[in-house]
């Protein structure tokens, strides 16, 4: 039987996740990453993308993870994000719409503005999230 380690999911309203696992899969800015137990230490950048914890081979915690830190230490797991939901409260039509409008800020915002960063990073949370949503559970 695989080892089981801690993980917690925090957001900015508060904890998500605090339980035991066999594996988390994410996404860093470097690639998809898989962590399972006494994984060597790290600290990473995270992309929006499919966050997926599994308590088992059959039993999948899934979430729409935006941007934030991961560090891996000998304690465990803990995931930082923006933000995240889980994959059965998304809303394929309003995530569009966001993408949408997301969409619409980067052709407006000015050239190296702070405005184009935020509109930006916005596109790719929708985007990535709509892919979860839509059911393309591919994280490559």
């Amino acid at each position: 039987m695989p080892s089981k380690f801690k993980v917690e999911v925090l957001t900015p309203e508060g904890e998500l996740f605090n339980d035991e696992v066999e594996m988390v899969s994410t996404r860093t800015e470097v690639g998809s990453i898989g962590i399972r137990a006494k994984h060597t230490p790290l600290l990473g950048m995270l992309t929006p993308t499919e966050l997926r914890l599994y308590k088992s081979d059959s039993e999948i915690v899934r979430y729409a993870q935006a941007e934030g830190y991961v560090q891996v230490s000998e304690d465990g797991v803990l995931l930082l994000v923006e933000e995240a939901h889980a994959v059965d409260d998304l809303d394929a039509g309003d995530l569009k719409e966001k993408l949408r409008r997301a969409e619409d800020r980067v052709a407006e915002a000015e050239e190296g503005s702070e405005a184009l960063r935020r509109a930006e990073a916005d596109k790719r949370r929708w985007a990535a999230f709509l892919t979860v949503a839509e059911g393309d559970t591919s994280q490559g």
